[in-house]
């Protein structure tokens, strides 16, 4: 439940500023001078302000001390903040303020026009039960927003109305468009009327729809408490929006919207100009609302049952989220209820698991129509956090192609994120050509089939889909085969999206599988087409040799697979690195041709690497004349890491120069 109160700006403190708002939460007891919790909180309040200030996003929090005397804490700062001793200033005065107006009070929240500072003996993340609506004196005093007339109920709509707008905008703006989850906002209406100026920001912590849902639940009740007055602020710990009639923020406003001119409030016509202004900005907010709607209803509706919108009250957030980013998806993507999942799986029955990936289990799965699906349940310890499964269903769903595998749909609720593949009775790649029973089944016909559809999957991504996508995680794990072993890539989450124009790109964040890692991704976060055509190298030679980059290092001093195709290669003894299990039937001359390519893509530098449309010529056509190779990347490395596991993970891997 949310306390609402009116605080007065009247207290002076000893650092010679003024909280906005501040609430002793008396319910949860005091502490007493030199105690643990007093000595927990001291050090509390040394660390998080240095530490807020040092983050990109102005946030920290932390704690300190065990049960029962352990404190909780946060400080954050406000996103235009570009001075970080600012910041920190502002959030040690906090901590020293709070403990003084709020004696011994073991939780304690209080706001400052740059900064917030709570802590408490529980952990309070998320909670916003300290929400505070606050308006400045001067708002109080000064004249209304024009054409406020308390007596008419039609002028305090618009004007109300005036104001949501103006704060759902910049809210959403925070909420989905901004890492920080910070955004200011701006509304122009005209000469007569004066223009509003909006901040809104959560804690970076909360993922888009947890900030959304908390902007919303104070936004309801921060504009009819305003009552047209020039400024107002809502306050909480989780999540703040304000309004203001100057600028209050630096920068240039990250959301605006223009209005109509309105008429000068004190001539004749002035509501019915009001009124068409009002009109102009909201009709087009309901329009796309009610367009989302009907989108959403269509999408709904496609779900075994037909469940739609007007069936189901409570939306899901994360639903709603995905279905922001899934224009020109496939017309059968669907979303599934959980019930829906765990009925088609057995509730995910041992008997019906199929694998055990880095980001969870894979199951299959048959829906009362009899159709059969594989389900990936992601694991809430994977790593694959929301983010990552949001971006792998907004972009597989819109990707169509023979060589990529397709993803029907998705289930979202609560904790649970589910995929919804078509099922593939053969699994993947790695599960035949890794093992000497199974890998005889794979013979050279085959194998040069999936060699070459997997390059045509990789053109798909890299040049002929609408978007330009780089897979970041090429591996034989992500290789799905399909009833006549036809090749589909798959495991979309590491993916990145980019416009016509673009090739690539770095990350501080390294994710993928090393063996399969281009050298200058592994070592310095650059990717491209190119570090995909590496990883696409490595594959094609284990397809050929049988055996795992990772675990290949029983040959001399060449330890693994890239340095023993380079040292038989070198010697033209490179009939010796085709598996034996498919030497007799093998086509000798496209087998060479396939090492020298593999060789191609292995190089160490990008730039020596072709792009994936020359090797898709290289393989069709054998009037292409081939370069020689140099030696590849890692060809003197060692790479000590045992059996990889299946799925979308970072392989750690040990490299030992040789």
């Amino acid at each position: 439940m949310i306390l609402l109160a009116l605080l007065i700006h009247g207290l002076t403190l000893a650092a010679g500023t003024y909280p906005i708002a501040l609430t002793c939460n008396t319910s949860r007891g005091n502490y007493t001078a030199m105690s643990t919790y007093h000595t927990n909180l001291e050090l509390l309040a040394a660390a998080l302000p240095k530490n807020a200030s040092f983050t990109s996003t102005l946030y920290a929090k932390s704690s300190v001390g065990a049960a029962p005397d352990t404190v909780y804490g946060l400080t954050h700062c406000r996103g235009d903040t570009t001075n970080t001793s600012t910041c920190s200033e502002c959030a040690t005065a906090a901590f020293w303020n709070a403990q003084e107006l709020c004696t011994f009070n073991k939780d304690t929240t209080i706001f400052y026009d740059i900064c917030i500072v709570r802590f408490a003996d529980w952990d309070f993340s998320g909670a916003a039960n300290h929400a505070v609506l606050w308006r400045n004196p001067r708002d109080i005093e000064e004249p209304m927003l024009p054409g406020w007339d308390p007596d008419n109920s039609e002028s305090v709509s618009i004007i109300i109305n005036m104001i949501k707008v103006l704060l759902q905008g910049t809210a959403k703006q925070a909420a989905y468009n901004s890492p920080m989850r910070y955004a200011t906002g701006h509304m122009d209406a005209s000469s007569t009327f004066p223009p509003l100026y909006s901040l809104a920001q959560c804690t970076p912590d909360l993922p888009p729809s947890e900030c959304w849902a908390c902007f919303q639940e104070i936004n309801n009740q921060a504009t009819e408490f305003f009552n047209g007055i020039r400024g107002g602020r809502v306050l909480a710990v989780p999540c703040n929006l304000r309004y203001e009639t100057s600028k209050f923020y630096q920068g240039n406003p990250m959301w605006q919207i223009s209005l109509p001119a309105a008429a000068d409030p004190s001539q004749k016509h002035k509501r019915r100009k009001i009124k068409v202004l009002i009109i102009a900005t909201v009709v087009p907010l309901l329009a796309s609302t009610i367009c989302f709607i009907f989108c959403f209803g269509l999408i709904r509706r496609k779900m075994k049952g037909k469940v739609s919108l007007h069936d189901k009250p409570n939306i899901n957030l994360h639903e709603e989220e995905l279905v922001w980013g899934l224009e020109g998806a496939n017309s059968e993507f669907t979303f599934f209820d959980f019930s829906q999942v765990s009925d088609a799986t057995s509730a995910f029955s041992d008997e019906n698991k199929l694998g055990q990936g880095g980001f969870g289990p894979v199951y299959k799965g048959q829906f009362p129509d009899g159709r059969e699906v594989a389900i990936k349940r992601l694991a809430s310890h994977s790593g694959q956090g929301f983010m990552e499964f949001k971006n792998e269903v907004q972009l597989i769903a819109k990707l169509q192609h023979t060589n990529l595998v397709r993803l029907l749909g998705c289930c979202s609720q609560a904790d649970e994120k589910i995929l919804i593949y078509e099922y593939l009775p053969n699994k993947s790649l790695d599960f035949f050509i890794f093992d000497e029973t199974r890998g005889a089944l794979l013979n050279w016909n085959k194998r040069i089939v999936i060699i070459e559809g997997i390059a045509q999957g990789l053109l798909y991504l890299h040049r002929h889909s609408r978007l330009r996508v780089i897979h970041r995680d090429l591996k034989a794990s992500n290789i799905l085969l399909d009833n006549e072993m036809n090749p589909k890539i798959s495991d979309f989450g590491l993916a990145k999206i980019f416009s016509s124009n673009d090739t690539g790109g770095n990350t501080k964040k390294i994710a993928g599988t090393y063996g399969y890692m281009a050298p200058e991704y592994a070592s310095e976060g650059i990717f491209s087409v190119k570090s995909d055509v590496f990883s696409y190298g490595v594959l094609m030679l284990e397809i050929i040799n049988g055996k795992r980059n990772s675990c290949f290092h029983q040959f001399g001093d060449f330890f693994n697979l890239l340095g023993y195709a380079w040292k038989l290669w070198k010697e033209e003894r490179w009939l010796e690195f085709v598996d034996a299990a498919i030497v007799p039937e093998l086509h000798a001359s496209e087998a060479m041709r396939c090492i020298n390519i593999a060789l191609l893509c292995v190089q160490e530098n990008a730039a020596d690497r072709p792009t994936t449309s020359s090797v898709v010529a290289m393989l069709s056509s054998e009037s292409v004349t081939l370069p020689e190779p140099n030696h590849p990347a890692y060809f003197h490395v060692r790479v000590t890491n045992e059996e990889p596991s299946s799925g979308n993970d970072v392989t750690v891997s040990v490299l030992d120069g040789r």
